[in-house]
């Protein structure tokens, strides 16, 4: 017996059965009406344009009842080709019958755009009234009952062509002959495959042009299936370099492993040039033997094809590859050993990464800096213990491979090994390899590496002493700055000179660093070097612009404190940069006594339009049109001139 909550379950399944019945009528008789509305404008005395549109949607709505309001149009010059789109488009008998009236009664243009119409329908019943129209003598007509034809397919449609082939005019002949190849195509779709190769063998011996018969070939080739070997092969050896073509086409299309395996053997007796081209169609095989294929080219000669064979594994290749390309990343050629080396960066696989870990500790020499190198850009993560032996190994080349790929990998316990391996060398090109590699990890580990830069920080070789605050100015903070400001204390002039230098950009990096702003102050006011007091005051502007724990007031009362040390146009610039964006009325006042000096005087108007032009608290009306005023009456640069007039007349 069932349950009140099982009534009343099956009581909503008929609801929602009943709604969508009912939406499905629904949608159903709105579609009606709309076909009738279009009907209508086709019946009535609308413009031309208004039917064309009502043709093109009754492609979507159209039925039967639409044919006989269409029809008529196919006679009309401007609306023929609008009303075709419909009734290609709308199914059922009736088009086609109201298409095959028409082709008795048009002429011309209109004619061939009907007989394009039944192609497109492929209306069997058509064939006899297109075949009588192949000798047609309006070419174009001709044209395309031979095409329409071939769309329709059959026997009865390639037996009203097959003679054009030799008899037709130059004009028409073309176009019957793709009229058989689409027979040709027909016959292949429905399994007659002896009658396809026929037909494509007739078309290949008769005169026509030349795309016809390649067209031909290719069609020839593919429906012998393995047998079309020999020909595919006769075309690959062509010297017509358009057959060649097709023939690489048709290799790529031409399925089977009996297939594979002659192109394969193919390689070995054509040209360079032709190789390369022919491996190219074989890495576009659907076929797993073409990998083994690729992979003996890879080991071959010539170079070229061996190129080739090796970019074709990095989207065909597995972790099989690894030992070839190994071998040829090693070869002293550049342009193998490179492209074998990109392919094994971009190998696809975790095995890949496996393998080529597993070859880290038994490698030497070069295979040992190609393994570091592409471990490194791989970013295997796992060979870092491996590389970072190899820091310590006599081949310079090894070594410096191993620094590299610890720059890309390396954490901060290697900016330990790396410290170490600087202060055995004094080579500077590996200096600055493992300087480079010491910045990518200061950069990557931040504070941790601290610990393990301080030894070049103490060190009494100056250029270690630099590389180490270069390190330091990457990973910022406070002991990284304390660092910076003893080497600036020292008594070593040239550790002195890189350190202010290191210092003046600190706050490019560390904006809110505000003891790096009292340092920098401090140089700018009271250094002994000239040279030290401009990188201060330079640093010292760039802190103020950027810090946001000061207010706009701050900003400005910063630059008044050292405004009797900005003496040169570099720097009242930026001082300007530091005012243009703290507004206020002591910015203002700034600005205009700036503006006295001609080498910066249109920066600092610009500024103060910026600043005038818009309400800012504290400034009152009548400064801002004093600045203003001042600007329009005395900057040079027209667009300056022009904000300042408009912000004046902006002010009530």
């Amino acid at each position: 017996m069932q349950t009140k909550k099982e009534y009343f379950s099956w009581f909503v399944i008929l609801i929602m059965a009943a709604i969508s019945f009912s939406t499905v009528g629904q949608a159903l008789a709105g579609s009606e009406a709309k076909e009738r509305e279009l009907i209508s404008v086709l019946k009535s005395d609308a413009a031309k344009g208004e039917k064309a549109i009502a043709c093109k949607q009754l492609a979507i709505y159209g039925s039967d009842d639409a044919v006989g309001a269409l029809a008529p149009l196919l006679a009309d010059k401007e609306l023929s080709s609008w009303a075709r789109i419909a009734l290609e488009a709308i199914p059922g008998p009736a088009v086609d019958a109201a298409l095959r009236e028409a082709v008795g009664k048009l002429e011309g243009r209109l004619l061939v755009g009907v007989i394009n119409s039944i192609g497109v329908r492929r209306d069997a019943g058509s064939v006899g009234g297109l075949a009588a129209r192949l000798d047609d003598t309006n070419v174009s007509v001709a044209s395309a009952a031979a095409v329409a034809l071939g769309h329709i397919g059959g026997d009865q449609a390639a037996k009203a062509l097959t003679p054009l082939l030799v008899d037709a005019p130059a004009g028409v002949r073309s176009a019957a002959a793709e009229g058989c190849i689409l027979c040709a195509e027909w016959y292949l779709a429905n399994g007659k495959t002896a009658e396809a190769v026929k037909l494509y063998d007739t078309i290949r011996k008769a005169d026509l042009p030349n795309q016809r018969h390649l067209e031909a070939i290719r069609g020839a080739i593919l429906a012998r299936g393995t047998s079309g070997v020999p020909l595919l092969i006769e075309q690959l050896r062509s010297e017509d370099k358009e057959k060649l073509g097709i023939g690489l086409r048709t290799a790529r299309e031409l399925p089977g492993r009996e297939v594979t395996e002659a192109l394969a053997a193919e390689l070995a007796r054509l040209d360079a040039d032709r190789r390369v081209l022919l491996l190219l169609a074989l890495a576009d095989r659907k076929d797993s033997a073409v990998l083994g294929i690729v992979q003996k080219a890879a080991q071959g000669d010539p170079k070229g094809l061996r190129v080739t064979a090796i970019d074709i594994l990095i989207r065909l290749g597995d972790v099989s590859c690894v030992p070839v390309l190994l071998d040829a990343a090693i070869e002293d050629d550049t342009k193998l050993a490179q492209a074998a080396t990109e392919t094994l960066v971009r190998l696809a696989g975790k095995d890949v990464d496996a393998d080529l870990l597993s070859r880290l500790p038994q490698a030497q020499g070069k295979l040992l800096v190609v393994l570091l190198e592409v471990a490194g850009q791989r970013q295997i993560s796992e060979a870092v213990a491996a590389v970072a032996s190899s820091l310590a190994n006599s081949d310079a080349a090894v070594r410096m491979a191993a620094v590299q790929t610890i720059g890309i990998l390396g954490q901060e316990d290697q900016a330990d090994d790396l410290v170490r391996l600087i202060q055995k060398t004094t080579s500077d090109k590996e200096r600055a390899g493992i300087e480079k590699a010491l910045l990518a990890i200061s950069g990557r580990c931040g504070a941790k590496c601290i610990p393990h830069l301080r030894p070049l920080t103490a060190s009494s070789d100056n250029a270690l002493h630099m590389i180490g605050l270069h390190a330091l100015a990457i990973v910022g903070g406070p002991d990284a700055l304390g660092a910076v400001k003893s080497a600036i204390e020292g008594s070593e002039p040239a550790v002195q000179d890189e350190a202010v230098r290191i210092l003046s950009t600190w706050p490019n990096n560390w904006p809110e660093d505000t003891e790096a702003g009292q340092l920098l102050l401090k140089l700018a006011t009271s250094a002994k070097k000239m040279t030290h007091q401009v990188l201060g005051l330079r640093g010292y502007l760039q802190y103020v612009r950027g810090s946001k724990n000061l207010s706009s007031e701050q900003k400005v009362s910063r630059i008044k404190d050292v405004r009797s040390h900005i003496t040169r146009p570099e720097e009242e610039r930026q001082a300007i940069a530091v005012l243009a964006e703290a507004p206020s009325t002591g910015a203002l006042d700034l600005l205009t006594t700036l503006s006295a000096d001609a080498a910066v005087a249109e920066e600092a108007y610009s500024a103060m339009v910026r600043i005038a032009g818009r309400n800012v608290s504290g400034v009152s009306d009548e400064q801002r049109r004093q600045v203003l005023q001042t600007v329009a009456e005395k900057s040079g640069n027209n667009g300056t001139r022009e904000r300042a007039r408009k912000a004046l007349s902006e002010i009530r």
